[in-house]
């Protein structure tokens, strides 16, 4: 079985921290490019041309602030991304795609842009609710069943989100700042290394073994926009393959 995989993670992902597990990040390291960044980008290019019904929505609350997303982003590729070469209507990416600003589809244009995964969530009452998104890989749940609901129910199946764990992330979301983003990070085991994993047909593993040979984890920050205010979760996928070791740059074989 084949897959779309990095060699390492950027942290030590044995180092869990409890949920929320929050911590500042620079503006400047707010997204990233990694070692799959072309393979990943072509992925997402074929999912949003062959299943976009899936891996993108927009709700009429959130078409605001999808737009304030999409030319937040290419200015910060601008400021912070030498990879990237952007203009009025182009942008050239790292792997010398090129893709045009799209402004009636800002969602759509910002998967042809960047590696991360992007939900919008805007304040209805007391809590965050998902109004824009675009989710080409996601690891065992459904953006059809997440759009346009709050954070509450969204993280009903994790059975570590608690009364009191949804209380605290929701003052997160309530208390981020405007260019001061904040990143934590998860990790599983995965059977399968495929990076769109919407059912959850086989469950992931907190532990791994023999049958689950793929760790598979998220860097996700939280970013607020300063017009509309609504808050950016992305969503920077990793998948390793923990039969593989990286000794003195040299990947070797290890048995699970």
């Amino acid at each position: 079985m084949t897959g779309i995989l990095q060699t390492n993670l950027p942290y030590d992902a044995a180092a869990g921290r409890p949920l929320p597990g929050i911590a500042p990040v620079p503006l400047s390291d707010w997204l990233m490019v990694d070692e799959a960044f072309a393979a990943q980008m072509r992925e997402r290019a074929r999912l949003l041309d062959e299943q976009r019904e899936y891996v993108l929505a927009v709700t009429p609350e959130g078409a605001a602030a999808a737009q304030e997303l999409l030319e937040y982003v290419l200015a910060w590729l601008d400021a912070h991304a030498p990879g990237y070469a952007v203009a009025a209507d182009l942008v050239t990416r790292p792997d010398g795609e090129r893709v045009k600003v799209d402004r009636d589809d800002p969602m759509g244009t910002l998967g042809h842009l960047v590696q991360e995964d992007l939900c919008v969530l805007q304040k209805q009452g007391d809590e965050h609710v998902l109004s824009a998104a675009v989710l080409c890989f996601p690891a065992s749940w459904r953006l059809a069943d997440k759009i346009a609901r709050p954070l509450s129910t969204i993280h009903v199946p994790v059975p570590s989100y608690d009364a009191g764990i949804a209380r605290r992330v929701q003052r997160l979301f309530d208390g981020v700042q405007v260019d001061r983003p904040l990143w934590r990070f998860n990790a599983l085991r995965y059977a399968d290394p495929a990076l769109h994993q919407p059912r959850t047909r086989v469950q992931p593993s907190a532990t791994g073994g023999a049958d689950y040979p793929y760790l598979r984890s998220e860097r996700q920050c939280v970013l607020r926009l300063p017009r509309t205010q609504a808050v950016v979760f992305s969503i920077h996928t990793f998948v390793i393959d923990e039969r593989l070791q990286v000794t003195g740059g040299v990947a070797s074989r290890k048995t699970v």
